[in-house]
């Protein structure tokens, strides 16, 4: 009775031996493709800036001829007409006022909600969660008219209180996104100690789970800077008064007058001069900011 020897499976044909393997031509194509891409977001973001930044430094006349040639000189007269004349430093106080106490209050109160979210059941925990959530994709100009009206029969209209409250509300819903899926990744296991060690939870949030949350509180500490810092339309409907403008008005008024004064220079020192406290803070803040952003994706 014959008999049928088993058949071995098919294999790919070995290399022969001292051939090194093949490289990967889909992961080539596609690493060369990623770092093209990141090179040229690169050089679209830096050049402008380098160009604002030599452009500060020139004389009206290098800035008309030659634009994207090198100062002859430096001329650092335009930082100090930009400072002075082009009040820049009135306008950094008036910003600075103003965001001491927006940025405080949105990380306070959306500190305070999202650790609620992420630590504690209750019934509409997910409705406020995606309330906050939906808060992000609410165009500002859809509310532009309302928060005018409300302001105004407020007596609020034109005053630093009513911006820092519509700087707060227009901060939480990111704040609150952020750090709720942040407060999510912190162990329990420590929580659970402290409140058996007798701490209430008004000491747990402020002694324990704040502490722990310090990357991303710093992170998005920084992105709030970021976007009141450079926020424009919402100061330009709700303070008049030129006196009260805060630095991305600043930065308007400042362009118009040099159209019309003829001091281009000045402007771009002025433009370096509202870049440089948030380039300070991300170059400080650095590794607590990728700390932050990656703490959530690491379980």
């Amino acid at each position: 009775m014959a008999t049928q020897t088993p058949t071995k499976p098919r294999t790919a044909a070995a290399e022969p031996a001292g051939v090194p393997p093949r490289p990967r031509t889909e992961g080539t194509v596609m690493n060369v493709f990623s770092h093209a891409f990141l090179w040229l977001w690169g050089l679209m973001v830096i050049v402008p800036v380098v160009w604002i930044v030599l452009s500060s430094f020139k004389s009206t006349r290098e800035i008309a001829a030659d634009p994207l040639g090198l100062p002859a000189a430096p001329q650092w007269e335009n930082y100090v007409n930009a400072w002075t004349n082009g009040d820049i430093g009135n306008y950094f106080v008036n910003t600075l006022q103003v965001m001491v106490f927006s940025i405080s209050g949105t990380m306070l109160l959306g500190a305070m909600a999202a650790y609620v979210l992420a630590r504690y059941e209750f019934r509409g925990n997910r409705l406020v969660y995606f309330g906050f959530a939906g808060g992000m994709m609410f165009p500002v100009f859809l509310a532009l008219f309302p928060l005018f009206k409300t302001l105004d029969n407020v007596s609020l209209l034109n005053t630093y209180t009513g911006l820092v409250l519509v700087y707060i509300a227009y901060s939480l819903p990111f704040t609150v996104f952020f750090l709720t899926a942040f407060f999510r990744t912190l162990p329990s296991g420590v929580a659970e100690a402290a409140l058996i060690d007798g701490a209430g939870h008004y000491r747990l949030f402020f002694q324990v789970m704040l502490p722990m949350a310090k990357p991303g509180l710093i992170a998005i500490t920084i992105f709030n800077i970021i976007g009141q810092w450079n926020q424009f339309l919402l100061p330009l409907v709700l303070m008049s008064d030129p006196e009260d403008a805060v630095i991305s008005q600043g930065l308007a008024n400042l362009a118009m007058r040099q159209g019309y004064e003829g001091d281009p220079g000045a402007l771009f020192a002025g433009t370096v001069l509202a870049m440089v406290p948030i380039f300070l803070a991300y170059l400080i803040f650095q590794r607590q900011i990728q700390a932050g952003l990656t703490a959530g994706a690491i379980k």
